[in-house]
Protein backbone atom coordinates (compact mmCIF):
# COMPACT_ATOMS: atom_id res chain seq x y z
CA UNK A 1 0.00 0.00 0.00
CA UNK A 2 1.42 3.01 -1.14
CA UNK A 3 0.52 6.49 0.98
CA UNK A 4 0.26 9.92 -0.57
CA UNK A 5 2.01 12.51 1.67
CA UNK A 6 0.37 15.87 2.31
CA UNK A 7 2.49 17.50 0.10
CA UNK A 8 1.73 15.29 -2.93
CA UNK A 9 -1.98 16.14 -2.31
CA UNK A 10 -1.87 19.68 -2.14
CA UNK A 11 0.18 19.81 -5.53
CA UNK A 12 -2.48 17.91 -7.29
CA UNK A 13 -5.01 20.12 -5.73
CA UNK A 14 -3.13 22.76 -7.27
CA UNK A 15 -3.52 21.35 -10.45
CA UNK A 16 -6.71 21.07 -10.45
CA UNK A 17 -8.13 24.98 -8.87
CA UNK A 18 -8.11 28.41 -8.98
CA UNK A 19 -5.51 30.23 -7.18
CA UNK A 20 -5.75 33.94 -7.24
CA UNK A 21 -2.79 36.08 -5.63
CA UNK A 22 -3.41 38.99 -2.64
CA UNK A 23 -4.37 41.59 -5.25
CA UNK A 24 -7.02 39.52 -6.66
CA UNK A 25 -8.47 38.80 -3.64
CA UNK A 26 -8.49 42.60 -2.20
CA UNK A 27 -10.20 43.81 -5.32
CA UNK A 28 -12.20 41.13 -5.37
CA UNK A 29 -13.01 41.90 -1.48
CA UNK A 30 -13.52 45.82 -1.86
CA UNK A 31 -16.01 45.41 -4.72
CA UNK A 32 -18.44 43.13 -2.67
CA UNK A 33 -17.57 40.40 -5.16
CA UNK A 34 -16.34 37.47 -2.77
CA UNK A 35 -17.14 35.60 0.17
CA UNK A 36 -13.86 35.61 1.74
CA UNK A 37 -13.62 32.62 4.45
CA UNK A 38 -11.05 31.73 6.82
CA UNK A 39 -11.17 28.01 7.31
CA UNK A 40 -8.10 28.62 9.74
CA UNK A 41 -8.66 26.71 13.68
CA UNK A 42 -10.41 28.87 16.10
CA UNK A 43 -7.09 29.15 18.40
CA UNK A 44 -5.31 30.52 15.30
CA UNK A 45 -8.07 33.20 14.85
CA UNK A 46 -7.83 34.09 18.46
CA UNK A 47 -4.22 33.90 18.68
CA UNK A 48 -3.15 35.51 15.42
CA UNK A 49 -6.54 37.72 14.79
CA UNK A 50 -8.41 37.60 11.46
CA UNK A 51 -9.29 39.91 8.61
CA UNK A 52 -12.16 42.42 9.13
CA UNK A 53 -14.16 41.21 6.03
CA UNK A 54 -13.60 37.25 6.49
CA UNK A 55 -16.65 34.82 7.82
CA UNK A 56 -15.14 31.90 9.59
CA UNK A 57 -16.06 28.29 8.65
CA UNK A 58 -13.31 26.42 10.25
CA UNK A 59 -11.90 23.93 7.80
CA UNK A 60 -13.26 20.61 9.98
CA UNK A 61 -17.01 21.88 8.94
CA UNK A 62 -16.53 23.39 6.01
CA UNK A 63 -18.04 20.60 3.38
CA UNK A 64 -20.82 20.21 6.41
CA UNK A 65 -21.66 23.73 6.51
CA UNK A 66 -21.94 24.15 2.71
CA UNK A 67 -23.56 20.95 1.72
CA UNK A 68 -27.72 22.09 1.42
CA UNK A 69 -28.47 18.39 3.01
CA UNK A 70 -26.49 18.01 5.54
CA UNK A 71 -27.86 18.93 8.96
CA UNK A 72 -25.19 21.53 9.45
CA UNK A 73 -25.91 23.42 6.65
CA UNK A 74 -25.62 27.02 6.88
CA UNK A 75 -28.58 28.36 5.23
CA UNK A 76 -27.86 32.43 3.86
CA UNK A 77 -23.92 31.92 5.15
CA UNK A 78 -22.79 32.97 1.68
CA UNK A 79 -24.01 34.89 -1.08
CA UNK A 80 -24.03 32.07 -3.66
CA UNK A 81 -23.86 34.80 -6.90
CA UNK A 82 -20.45 35.70 -5.12
CA UNK A 83 -16.77 33.72 -5.46
CA UNK A 84 -16.10 31.53 -2.88
CA UNK A 85 -12.46 32.78 -1.86
CA UNK A 86 -10.71 30.49 0.99
CA UNK A 87 -7.46 31.02 2.85
CA UNK A 88 -6.07 29.40 5.69
CA UNK A 89 -2.67 29.85 7.42
CA UNK A 90 -0.39 29.18 4.54
CA UNK A 91 -2.23 27.95 2.04
CA UNK A 92 -1.84 24.30 1.88
CA UNK A 93 -5.17 23.61 3.88
CA UNK A 94 -7.26 26.38 1.74
CA UNK A 95 -6.29 24.53 -1.49
CA UNK A 96 -6.70 21.07 -0.31
CA UNK A 97 -10.43 23.01 0.62
CA UNK A 98 -10.60 24.49 -2.38
CA UNK A 99 -10.40 20.86 -4.32
CA UNK A 100 -12.95 19.26 -2.06
CA UNK A 101 -15.32 22.50 -2.75
CA UNK A 102 -15.23 21.89 -6.68
CA UNK A 103 -15.74 18.03 -6.26
CA UNK A 104 -18.85 18.97 -4.13
CA UNK A 105 -20.24 20.98 -7.31
CA UNK A 106 -19.10 24.70 -6.66
CA UNK A 107 -18.10 27.00 -9.41
CA UNK A 108 -16.95 30.08 -8.52
CA UNK A 109 -14.18 29.19 -5.98
CA UNK A 110 -10.46 29.95 -5.49
CA UNK A 111 -7.83 30.06 -2.34
CA UNK A 112 -5.56 32.86 -1.52
CA UNK A 113 -1.79 32.24 -2.34
CA UNK A 114 0.37 32.17 0.66
CA UNK A 115 -2.82 32.32 2.85
CA UNK A 116 -3.27 34.71 5.93
CA UNK A 117 1.00 35.27 6.11
CA UNK A 118 0.69 36.96 2.95
CA UNK A 119 -2.62 38.68 3.53
CA UNK A 120 -1.26 39.98 6.69
CA UNK A 121 1.24 41.91 4.84
CA UNK A 122 -1.11 43.51 2.31
CA UNK A 123 -3.62 46.18 2.32
CA UNK A 124 -6.07 43.92 4.20
CA UNK A 125 -7.28 45.16 7.40
CA UNK A 126 -6.46 42.88 10.64
CA UNK A 127 -8.62 42.89 13.57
Amino acid sequence: MTIKSSQELVQEALKKIKTINIDEAYELSQNDKCNLIDIRDIRELEKEGRVESSLHIPRGMLEFWLDPGSPYFKEGKLDPDKEIVLFCAGGLRSALATKSLKEMGYKKISHIDGGFGALRQSKFKIV
